[in-house]
């Protein structure tokens, strides 16, 4: 038996989501006393594989077939490697193009399908922890099954480390040419920005407690300072202040740097949803009751307006 954690890659780079999936697999595989399989599908396979060879990865399938995701090349490919891997746990992040296939491998396959897991236990059969309201509460499910296609959310696990010594085995797939129903032509970026905020390491993110458009060129000075990325809640990139790529939260994006430093902002659930996953989370914010204090590890209860500046200084000397 094995775990397979099929991971991701998009325009000739693996996604950071796809270690981190090799640790909720390799967990998962010493509860279950299986094996942990990598699979990875298209593109530069063979650079993708050894980037894959962390420890406690003890196989790596490669299926050299196009260059992109392709949702009916997935969804064969995966559910022959389920078969010829003998797999009984297929996961996948919890991304656009995981939830574009999952659904259909489990539909093949006849397994449940768990999306957007952010924590699993196997000690009395599978149970996946879930978010729900925007991460307001966590809802238990049990799977009734030795079976399960899961999606993984980023951010929850840290990266696989260390150097595996898992062997790397091409798979040949039967493919359906008929069946395939699309083709991926070229990307088109909408409304990209000039950074990616989920590739940050630090951010400083800002919210309505900064009160006025002009009053942004001090967390300009402050990012620039601690070359961080500048971020923003909803009603920031609403007002037309920032733009919408640079937006944190549940109609956002999922971010999880090493430091989240959140200005200004209350912590709305939706807010939250974002960017509990950063490993550091400061908050500063003149209202001691402000939601956000629950979630950060450190906070300041002051007037943002006297400890930016004083922040800026600092990390300007």
């Amino acid at each position: 038996m094995t775990v397979l954690a099929v991971a991701e890659h998009r325009r000739g780079e693996l996604r950071e989501e796809s270690l981190e999936l090799l640790t909720v697999g390799r967990q998962l595989a010493d509860a279950l006393d299986s094996e942990l399989h990598a699979a990875v599908v298209s593109g530069d396979v063979d650079q993708y594989a050894e980037d894959l060879n962390r420890e406690g990865v003890d196989a790596i399938h490669t299926v050299d077939h196009g260059e992109e995701f392709n949702h009916d090349v997935y969804t064969q490919t995966i559910e022959q490697l389920v078969g010829a891997a003998d797999a009984t746990m297929v996961l996948t992040p919890n991304s656009v193009n995981g939830l574009d296939w999952a659904p259909a491998l489990a539909q093949r396959l006849d397994w449940p399908l768990v999306t957007d897991a952010v924590d699993m236990d196997v000690s009395d059969g599978l149970t996946v922890t879930r978010e729900l309201y925007g991460g307001k509460v966590e809802g238990a499910v049990e799977v009734d099954s030795d079976h399960a296609v899961l999606t993984v959310r980023g951010g929850e696990w840290p990266a696989a480390g260390g150097t595996g010594s898992a062997t790397v085995e091409p798979f040949e797939p039967d493919i359906d040419e008929a069946a395939i129903g699309s083709t991926v032509t070229g990307f088109q970026e909408v409304g990209a920005g000039d950074v990616d905020i989920t590739e940050s390491d630090v951010l400083v993110a800002v919210g309505r407690g900064i009160e006025e458009e002009e009053n942004l060129d001090i967390i300009e000075e402050l990012a620039d300072a601690m070359g961080a990325t500048v971020a923003a809640s909803r009603p920031i990139v609403d007002n037309g202040w920032l733009p919408k790529d640079r937006q944190v939260g549940q109609s956002g994006k999922n971010v999880s740097p090493d430091v989240y430093l959140a200005i200004g902002i209350s912590g709305a659930v939706q807010h939250v949803a974002g960017m509990n996953g950063s490993e550091t989370i400061i908050a500063v914010n003149d209202d001691p009751s402000a939601p956000i204090f629950d979630v950060a590890d450190y906070g300041i209860v002051d007037d943002l307006f006297e400890v930016v500046p004083e922040l800026t200084e600092q990390f300007s000397g």
